[in-house]
């Protein structure tokens, strides 16, 4: 329970700093500044092309896209291994899929952050913390390992972590570098992804698991009917 306990006890720190402008906030001004002199030492354009195609990788599409088709291959690969509730996988995709705006819309409303850049916000906007971009992408690819995980082999589940891994912090680091969130907003994201994976990981169960009662009660009523 380490894990969890960690992610969300700097949720929570960083919520009550955003909350009352707290110091906290100067680690955002501090890195702000680190990115602008690093564009600046860089003059090179490819670091400002990378970092809006990794923010764009955070938008819903292509993650919603990606969970949904993980969890429609799962779950096909479950039906194969003879699952009892083969179609549980896809259940928890589309779920996933419906719960990113409801963990994320509601604290941009009421926490009403304005951005790097200043601006104030208009009537039409939530705020921006925590990253939208940043929820989607590390829950949505983190999900989506997670069921392919449970389809593939033990083999396959290091390289599907360290993909789900490496787009959540190349989304985050592309939205910073891009000025398109603080620091803060998209390590409160990380924190969240992690609130959700956590224990989807303990209670999603293999499909082994799954199709193993579902063979005894068939054995069990094959011995009935001899």
């Amino acid at each position: 329970m380490a894990v969890p306990a960690v992610a969300a006890a700097v949720l929570l720190a960083v919520s009550w700093q955003v909350a009352v402008d707290g110091p906290l906030l100067g680690l955002d001004r501090w890195v702000r500044r680190a990115v602008h002199t690093a564009r600046h030492d860089v003059p090179n354009a490819l670091p400002d092309h990378l970092g809006h195609l990794l923010s764009d990788l955070g938008s819903s599409v292509p993650a919603i896209p990606v969970l949904l088709l993980a969890g429609a291959s799962a779950a096909w690969w479950w039906r194969r291994a003879g699952a009892g509730r083969w179609w549980l996988p896809l259940a928890v995709a589309v779920l996933t899929a419906g719960l990113i705006p409801l963990l994320v819309v509601p604290a941009k409303a009421a926490f009403a952050r304005p951005g790097p850049l200043g601006d104030p916000l208009t009537p039409e906007q939530w705020g921006w913390y925590p990253s939208g971009h940043t929820a989607t992408a590390a829950v949505s690819y983190g999900v989506a390992a997670l069921l392919l995980a449970r389809a593939s082999g033990p083999r396959a589940v290091r390289g599907l972590t360290t993909g789900a891994a490496l787009l959540a912090l190349g989304v985050g680091a592309g939205l910073v570098w891009s000025d398109f969130h603080w620091l803060l907003d998209v390590l409160a994201s990380w924190c969240l992804a992690v609130l959700v994976l956590w224990p989807l990981d303990r209670w999603l169960p293999r499909p082994g698991a799954e199709a193993a009662p579902e063979a005894g009660r068939r054995q069990a009523s094959g011995s009935s009917l001899r």
